[in-house]
């Protein structure tokens, strides 16, 4: 898969989300994705709304490995400015 790919996967998934994904092995990935649907939610509570958009590839051996790191708007603001 492409980093696009995933980016596109995980924002048709997740509503109101931004994604950022990079890679370049093809096989091993990260994504940073910024959602208001975060807010009140804990850390892992955020990374199964993203891992819910992308499971079919995962079990499918489509895609091999992400990381995934989350963000709500106000947090990424604050982090990247």
């Amino acid at each position: 898969m492409y980093p696009e790919e995933i980016k596109q996967i995980i924002e048709a998934g997740l509503k109101e989300c931004t994604a950022i994904v990079e890679g370049d092995d093809g096989k091993h990935y990260t994504a940073m994705v910024i959602s208001p649907a975060f807010s009140g939610k804990n850390r892992v509570q955020k990374q199964q709304l993203v891992y819910a958009t992308l499971s079919s590839y995962l079990t499918a051996g489509t895609l091999h490995a992400i990381s995934i790191k989350t963000f709500t708007p106000e947090e990424w603001h604050f982090h990247h400015g």
